[in-house]
Order: C-alpha cells, then structure tokens, then sequence
C-alpha cells in the first residue's frame, strides 16, 4: 500500500504524489519531486491509502515539509523570475528574435532558469542562451510552447466567468473536435466555442461524454412522431431539459418533454 496525497504545486499543476511516512494536513506546504526538480507544494487534502497496482510506475514523492527558509527562498525566487523575464525581452527585442516570452521559472534550488515561450518557427536561440547563462550564472532551458499551454500559464477568465479549466484543475489537455460541439447543438461560430486561446474550448472534451449518454433515449431530429396536438417532425432537442421541438404538419411548433413521445 501506498500513502498518496494530492498536491497543488507551484508551477500550477495538481498531482498525486506519495507522501511516505509524513503526517500532513490540508493547507501545508512540502516540497515535493517535479519533472522538472524540486518545486514547493501546497497539500490538498490528507493521505490516503492506495494499492499499488492502481499505479503503472513509482509515483512522485513529498521529499519534505517545508521550513521558512524553503519560503524565503521560493519569494526569492519569485524576483529573480520577474528579473528573468525583463532581462530576457530586452534581449529577444535586441537581437530581433521572433518568439513571445510567456514566463519564466527558477527550481527551488536554483538549479535551472527555464524560459517558457510561443513562435510560429523555429528560433535560433543560441546567442540568447549565452546572454543569459552569462546574466544569471545557472543552467538555462528554454522551452517552446503552445497556445494551449501559454493560456494554462498565463490563466484568466472564460466566457463562462469562471476561470481557465486548463489553468484551474486540468493537468493535461485532451483532444477536442467539432464535432463535439455539433453534438452539444452549439452554433458552429469560432468566436463562441473557443477559448482565449484560440483553440476549441476544452469544457466540449469532458461535457461531450455526457450528452452522448443523454442524448441515447431521445428521439434523433428528424423522426416523425404523433404527440398530442397531432403528427409532427422533430426539428430540435434539448439535451438537458430532456424535450424535443416538433413542427406539426397543421402548422406551428410545440415543444414537448421526451416522456410524452
């Protein structure tokens, strides 16, 4: 048995990490293991236990709880990021390079500088590399990025009113298709089902599962059928509300739960 625990870490992303023998509380900060190297992490909720078989491979670990001094030095390096990031635009408009920097992000340690950035093309960066290897004395990465995740870093606020799904709880991105949309009857107008970042909204993905279930026990648009105001054919459904809109062959239209059919 494994002794798992949910972590928000501070690069935005919640994962499942083991917490070995800890004793942790909600609202805790760790330092826990990162793809990328140690990063600093805020417990979600308490461990519990899980089998191992739940797990293709060695999870994640919470290495430990973190002292003020872990603190001290994640503002720090809050700073030296913002320092980065000036430092790195100045350059890229200097050398007339053709990428958006979209953020910068120090290890907890200071073992790597990284520089997240979006371009159409391949950027020769070499000389950028230098300059800021030269700068800030650490190992530098620059990492090119999508739209997707430029959005899931930058966060904001959908047309929903809430904020990003990517940026809010999603740990990766699933495919999205216009179909999805068709089966949702959303108007097929780009401006009204994608996000800000210009792609297809992610809410589509994981709603689509659901009106395919719903949608199984209603009448498909087109049917004819006899409802109690005569003979009809059904020109619309509303998923949700579970009716069907019939245009009747006397004339008019009448809007009808699934049940009545």
């Amino acid at each position: 048995m494994l002794r798992m625990v949910f972590v928000r870490l501070s690069n935005g992303k919640t994962e499942e990490l083991d917490a070995g023998d800890l004793t942790l509380e909600t609202g805790e900060n760790v330092i826990a293991e990162s793809e990328k190297g140690l990063v600093l992490g805020k417990v979600l909720s308490p461990p519990r236990e899980r089998e191992k078989r739940f797990f293709l491979k060695s999870p994640r670990r919470v290495i430990r709880k973190a002292t003020p001094e872990d603190l001290e030095q994640f503002d720090k390096n809050l700073l030296l990021e913002k320092e980065a990031f000036d430092f790195c635009l100045r350059k890229i408009k200097e050398k007339g390079l053709s990428m958006k920097l979209v953020k910068t992000e120090v290890l907890l340690d200071r073992s790597k500088l990284l520089f997240y950035f979006t371009s159409e093309k391949r950027v020769d960066f070499r000389e950028l590399v230098r300059d800021l290897a030269a700068e800030f004395r650490m190992r530098i990465e620059m990492r090119q990025i999508g739209v997707r995740d430029e959005a899931k870093m930058i966060s904001g606020i959908g047309s929903c009113g809430e904020e990003l799904c990517c940026a809010k709880f999603m740990n990766r991105f699933e495919l999205v298709s216009i179909k999805m949309a068709k089966e949702q009857n959303l108007a097929l107008n780009p401006a009204k089902i994608s996000g800000i970042c210009g792609r297809l909204m992610c809410c589509l993905a994981y709603e689509f599962p659901t009106y395919i279930e719903l949608k199984k026990d209603l009448p498909r648009v087109g049917k004819h059928i006899v409802t109690r105001a005569g003979k009809g054919k059904i020109i619309r459904q509303n998923v949700l509300s579970r009716t069907v809109t019939v245009e009747l062959e006397g004339g008019g239209e009448i809007t009808i739960d699934a049940s009545e059919i």
